[in-house]
């Protein structure tokens, strides 16, 4: 008997997706979509770190580049030559960067890729295009109108967004809404346990009020001094940080005030919580959102205001108290826990992450990437349809 030649089986041509290694959100995302494309899409991740990512599929190659941004000492720099506005990070006189932008366009010329997913980075995007290779951008919330994101996103095949479409920014266009995957949770595990046993692991009472702070990776974290404020106010709630967490000489810190640094089991602490206080990271955000709980949002720096935006949009859309930084009296922590819990309304969190969004997201890329590969047009699609491609 004859087996019948089956397209979705049949070796694809390859996907790139290159990750930025700052924090590890970009990393999960990269996995969760590459996890849930075909076996027979061969994939090559860059990254200049192959330690962040969780276990990946077979027919998947992390190559290891250097970094964009940081000196390794053999720098030559000529700083005095201004850069152009339509770069984020191209200082002259860089050897790693030279390796790094080598070893991905020969990786073009080789592998002839449908595509390749940038996550994030404008000069990645800009040398997709210049080599003719179609790019999908990673649409991330912030202040990203400058000439640098604009012509990244101007000449993107698409847009994958890990956020729900409520969460938009206002200044996201019809035409990039047109071409864009909305997955809210991406790459996110928001399944919790149960709440008396996650209490139980981390040593605390079953009846006792929790609150717990969490900071991400990707910068310095919360200063304990404001923490501290707000525990010595409230001592019978116990406070609890996970993440980075800066102490401050001058703060005094209550015996309810825990600081229990960066933790594998996120989920234990969630579920053990009456209220959050975290910044706005992606992965943090959607961890919240999946959990249901009343969330002071506190953005922390990034580039291009990213955290900020993303505050606003959760603002916005009725799930967070965005408050641009943590309280700094006794007044002010117990105004704002007093606004978020009057607000707080779980099942819209929860409504903002989509339990398919891994699949979802595969899906549309790899029709993406036949459309491309079949030199024919992409119909304009509704956000509500994931950008499906047909």
């Amino acid at each position: 008997m004859t087996a019948r030649f089956d397209p979705d089986r049949a070796a694809q041509p390859p996907i790139g997706y290159f990750v930025h290694h700052q924090g590890r959100g970009h990393a999960e995302r990269c996995a969760a979509v590459v996890n849930a494309l075909p076996e027979s899409r061969p994939v090559t991740v860059f990254c200049a770190r192959d330690d962040i990512f969780p276990r990946l599929r077979p027919n998947v190659e992390i190559v290891r580049i250097p970094s964009l941004f940081e000196p390794r000492g053999d720098e030559v720099p000529a700083d005095w030559v201004p850069a152009p506005r339509t770069v984020h990070c191209a200082p002259l006189g860089w050897p790693a960067i030279r390796e790094a932008m080598a070893q991905i366009a020969g990786w073009f010329a080789r592998a002839d890729p449908a595509l390749i997913v940038c996550d994030v980075s404008a000069e990645v995007a800009q040398l997709a295009r210049l080599c003719s290779v179609p790019h999908v951008a990673v649409l991330q919330h912030g202040d990203r109108s400058d000439p640098g994101h604009r012509a990244a996103y101007d000449g993107a095949a698409g847009f994958l967004v890990p956020c729900d479409d409520r969460l938009s920014q206002p200044d996201w266009t019809d035409q990039m809404r047109r071409k864009a995957c909305f997955a809210g949770g991406l790459g996110t595990a928001t399944d919790l346990p149960d709440r008396r046993a996650a209490r139980a692991r981390l040593g605390l009472r079953p009846d006792t009020p929790v609150f717990v702070t969490i900071s991400g990776s990707g910068g310095s974290g919360f200063a304990s001094a404001p923490l501290a404020v707000g525990a010595r106010a409230m001592p019978d709630v116990q406070w609890l940080s996970i993440g980075q967490v800066v102490r401050d000489w001058h703060g005094t810190e209550p015996a309810n005030l825990r600081h229990d640094g960066w933790v594998e089991n996120v989920g234990d602490y969630l579920a053990a919580a009456d209220l959050v206080i975290a910044s706005t990271g992606n992965t943090t955000c959607h961890q919240i959102l999946g959990a249901g709980r009343p969330w002071l949002a506190v953005p922390e720096w990034r580039y291009f205001d990213e955290q900020v935006e993303k505050a606003r949009a959760l603002a916005r859309a009725g799930v967070a108290l965005h408050l641009p930084h943590l309280p700094s009296s006794a007044a002010a922590w117990d105004a704002a826990i007093r606004q978020v819990r009057a607000s707080h309304d779980p099942a819209r969190q929860i409504a903002l992450v989509d339990p398919e969004a891994d699949r979802k997201a595969a899906r549309w890329l790899d029709r993406l990437a036949r459309k491309l590969r079949a030199g024919t047009s992409v119909t304009p699609v509704s956000p509500d349809s994931a950008g499906a491609i047909e």
